[in-house]
């Protein structure tokens, strides 16, 4: 495991990759705010640094942890279902942050690197292993009420392992993104205050459903978090369209935006 605080004072990323991580961060900030976020945010870092899994985790002492956002490039999106993994019960005896949430306070950011083969065993077989991952970047800073905001980077076996230049990058780049996430977060969360007040003549579960499905997540994906299949998740898809009155996912995106603050 390394760690690696980061000052507020970072170089000029024109410097670094010929200019290409500043046309990743513009396309970054372009993203902020759209439904699938993740995947969109995540095909711009790549054109800058190869990576081939994104998760957001909001991590608290006193409550579960949470995931916005997660999404996958050109690779198998096993997010959802390691999610499902994770949040079922690894989580509780997680210490991968442990080090980061020392640091925070001293620094704006923090970076903290995993080799998949220094995660503790139970945690590696059911997730690295079982997904290919093979190394775990991540840039963890404060979030909102004393908790931690993860933003992990994972690179997928078929992919070299993180160079010491990359790990700098991220590093000079981490300001940026955090604050593009950041920002998308607050904007989910005024969408989600919206989402309450509009689809309330939904059951728990169409609701459940309805919800993943704004954040861009698969029928697959959907259905591995809530522990059924993916044609019961079509089904109370269905379900809730028909309530809705609607026939499309971009019918529900438009029934959520609209007057969204």
């Amino acid at each position: 495991m390394q760690l690696i605080p980061l000052s507020s004072a970072t170089p000029a990323l024109a410097t670094s990759a010929d200019g290409r991580a500043v046309d990743a961060m513009a396309g970054l900030i372009a993203c902020i705010g759209a439904q699938g976020f993740a995947n969109d945010a995540l095909a711009q870092l790549n054109r800058w640094l190869p990576v081939s899994w994104l998760s957001v985790f909001r991590l608290s002492d006193h409550a579960p942890p949470r995931m916005p956002a997660s999404g996958s490039y050109r690779a198998p999106d096993g997010t959802a279902e390691s999610w499902a993994v994770y949040r079922s019960s690894l989580y509780r005896q997680d210490q991968t942050f442990l080090a980061a949430r020392e640091q925070i306070g001293q620094a704006r950011c923090t970076l903290v690197h995993w080799h998949a083969k220094e995660i503790p065993a139970a945690h590696r077989e059911r997730i690295y292993t079982r997904h290919g991952l093979r190394e775990r970047l991540s840039v963890v800073c404060k979030d909102k009420d004393d908790g931690l905001l993860a933003i992990n980077l994972y690179r997928h076996e078929s992919l070299p392992l993180f160079t010491g230049e990359e790990i700098e990058w991220v590093g000079m780049g981490a300001p940026i993104l955090t604050s593009c996430v950041q920002r998308h977060l607050d904007l989910a969360g005024a969408r989600e205050q919206s989402f309450d007040a509009r689809l309330s003549v939904l059951t728990r579960r169409e609701r459940e459903v309805c919800e993943r499905m704004l954040k861009g997540w698969t029928y697959e994906g959907i259905a591995n978090d809530l522990g059924i299949s993916a044609g019961t998740v079509k089904t109370f898809r269905d379900r809730a369209f028909d309530r809705l009155g609607i026939h499309h996912r971009n019918e529900l995106f438009a029934l959520v935006l609209v007057n969204t603050p």
